[in-house]
């Protein structure tokens, strides 16, 4: 990979091998500054984090909270090449235990497993552009709280309150919208069917015996399953405005052909759904989703938002 360091045998290896590096093998020095831009932007459901000084920062006090913690790479996703720079989205099985006093409270003593998705620009060896999601409510859940309990807690003790919205979103060295692989096509289209509301899409090209992993670590099977996410989210913003930023679709060889979405719903809070009574807030929510394809349609689905981002803006709406 021309621009990069020639001991990675290809794109994926470099983004689980760094991962590796940075987490587990306690690189945080060196290897975030050879890694993360020193002006990279990281973009979260929280709010939009600049500069690896950041970067490092945070890192370094997740370790604090979950010391043990595991960043196992299920899959990567990727378009792009070296000279213009590659798009990675990253999937990773998080398991840790909750040992020190952090960002989710006062140590519990829990082990907990949870996914996330990062979207990561990389050019010349390193990072200058990320989007990224973690399973908040799955972690919370793990932890004994209640999303909307913990999400209100959390706003009650911030000084400021800045999540990730069109209006704060800065310009960032990447500008790709992925590529146009069939399968990309494929899921994006299926995703835009669903948040039109026609979830007859869901029993027509849904397997019937799909495995489908949802916030709140969700992990179940069947076509019901699958309803019951998207409609429930959909119902609880019937009128926001659903956007797909970024599609990638892949073949590879011994991998089913698979995709990776990134995607908005911006609006208003209007609808009785899976975020409760209607309350009128304005909301933005962050989401990206991975699937792979069978021979009956969409085998597998990991679909990522964090709930208690979304509790946060809802909350603050009301005071």
């Amino acid at each position: 990979m021309h621009g990069f360091n020639n001991r990675f045998k290809d794109f994926p290896d470099y983004i689980l091998g760094i991962t590796q590096e940075i987490w587990e093998d306690r690189g945080l020095g060196a290897r975030m500054k050879d890694y993360y831009h020193p002006e990279v932007i990281v973009r979260m459901p929280g709010g939009i984090s600049h500069g690896e000084p950041a970067s490092t920062a945070a890192t370094m006090a997740t370790l604090v909270e979950f010391p043990d913690r595991q960043l196992m790479g299920e899959d990567v996703i990727w378009s792009g090449d070296p000279e213009a720079g590659m798009l990675s989205s990253h999937r990773i099985i998080n398991t840790a235990t909750h040992s020190g006093d952090g960002a989710f409270g006062a140590a519990t003593g829990r082990q907990i497993t949870y996914r996330a998705i990062a979207d990561c620009y990389a050019k010349d060896n390193m990072i200058s552009d990320e989007w990224l999601i973690r399973d908040n409510g799955g972690i919370v859940r793990q932890l004994g709280f209640d999303p909307k309990d913990w999400a209100r807690a959390k706003l009650e003790s911030m000084s400021d309150f800045n999540p990730m919205r069109p209006e704060i979103d800065v310009e960032g060295p990447y500008m790709g919208k992925g590529n146009d692989n069939e399968w990309g096509e494929t899921y994006a289209a299926l995703l835009t069917r669903t948040m039109g509301a026609e979830f007859s899409a869901i029993q027509s090209e849904y397997d019937r015996a799909c495995s489908v992993h949802y916030p709140g670590n969700v992990n179940a099977h069947g076509r019901a399953a699958a309803d019951k996410f998207w409609l429930g989210l959909r119902s609880a913003f019937p009128s926001a405005t659903f956007t797909v930023h970024h599609q990638i679709g892949r073949e590879d060889p011994m991998m089913p052909p698979r995709a990776a979405i990134r995607w908005s719903l911006d609006g208003t809070h209007d609808g009785w759904g899976c975020f409760g009574a209607p309350t009128g807030a304005k909301v933005h929510i962050m989401g990206i989703c991975h699937a792979e394809f069978g021979p009956w349609g969409l085998r597998r689905e990991y679909a990522l938002l964090d709930e208690t981002a979304v509790w946060m803006q809802i909350l603050h709406h009301r005071g």
